[in-house]
């Protein structure tokens, strides 16, 4: 197993490849917009996972077993689309206003029974900014973590299913960010008044389902898969990945990630139009095409640990790397399109 995480001395990929993406094709522009009927979206999302929860404390904790299956093939993934409506949320792609975004956001967080959105808001951007910097970017493990779970299959099994409550763990050691403003707050209000009102409207069964599904969202589910497709590998010529698969029409085309991280002012609904806009630039990536397939290789691969992504060096990467060198390096990468397929 890798003792840390790989380090590379050269820029994050994308600033430089959106610069190359706009110059080639300056009609991407156009896609640069916001999507209000994605607040639409979330609103449908929280009626739907509430009228779940009240039919789950209707039949009461003797049918635990279909709260777990629907749970499972139902509430995860319409967590997961909340999941993503949040972050787009973050990037302001919903309404003009930032406070408009920030409400749609704490709607959508409703149904994970915690307040997330707000702190969620302030880590996603440095992972932006700052991506592969163990200081800045949450999205990495703490070494600590990395080493409990290392790479055995019942450790990373077990990381899965807790994922939150590791991830809780990651913004205290991050530098320049505050998480506690009115905004977390109000997150934090609203998470209690819905969760009070699930337990006193659906009882403590509509509660558990609630429960399952949010583990299954975050977790060792298909859409958990989501987590180690996007900055995970063991082949580090490149640190980003995207998925192109069936899920992505419940997942909000979540999977586009390459083209997410290149180009961030770009709202969901439009991911896939870069995409066949800009096809030079993608058809040389790697990609996934299965999370189910993901998910069971990160588990049982040995090669595969949360030391598994790249360290940004970034002292000696500003020093010796000249202006958009990776943008430069696109054009010379000689890499076919290819699908990670095991």
């Amino acid at each position: 197993m890798q003792a840390a995480f790989y380090q590379s001395e050269l820029d994050q990929p994308h600033p430089g490849r959106a610069r190359t993406i706009i110059k080639a094709h300056p009609e991407v522009r156009q896609l640069m917009v916001r999507n209000p009927y994605t607040a639409l979206i979330a609103v449908s999302l929280v009626l739907i996972q509430t009228a779940s929860a009240y039919g789950m404390g209707k039949l009461g904790f003797g049918y635990w077993w279909l709260s777990l299956l629907i749970a499972y093939c139902i509430g995860a993934f319409a967590n997961h689309a909340n999941y993503v409506i949040i972050h787009d949320a973050t990037h302001n792609l919903i309404f003009r206003s930032k406070s408009w975004n920030k409400m749609v956001a704490i709607i959508a967080d409703l149904p994970n029974l915690t307040p997330g959105a707000m702190g969620f808001r302030v880590y996603h951007l440095k992972h932006h900014s700052h991506q592969g910097d163990y200081e800045y970017d949450a999205d990495l493990a703490n070494h600590w973590e990395a080493r409990l779970v290392s790479n055995k299959w019942y450790r990373k099994a077990i990381w899965l299913m807790l994922f939150p409550f590791f991830q809780v763990t990651r913004p205290p050691r991050l530098k320049a960010i505050t998480m506690w403003d009115r905004w977390f707050f109000v997150n934090f209000a609203c998470a209690a008044a819905y969760d009070a009102a699930v337990v006193y409207f659906c009882g403590w069964p509509g509660f558990l389902y609630l429960v399952f599904a949010f583990f299954f969202s975050i977790g060792l589910h298909p859409v958990g898969a989501r987590w180690i497709q996007e900055h995970y590998t063991y082949d580090f010529d490149q640190e980003t990945f995207s998925y192109y698969g069936p899920i992505n029409r419940v997942a909000l085309n979540m999977g586009y990630h390459n083209e997410h991280h290149d180009l961030p002012s770009i709202p969901w609904s439009n991911l896939p139009k870069l995409r066949a806009m800009a096809p030079e630039f993608y058809d040389n990536l790697k990609y996934h095409t299965s999370w189910s397939r993901l998910l069971f290789q990160f588990v049982f691969d040995k090669r595969y640990s949360l030391y598994s992504r790249i360290e940004r060096m970034k002292q000696k990467a500003e020093s010796q790397r000249a202006p958009d060198t990776t943008a430069n390096q696109i054009g010379s990468l000689d890499l076919s399109a290819r699908p990670i397929n095991f």
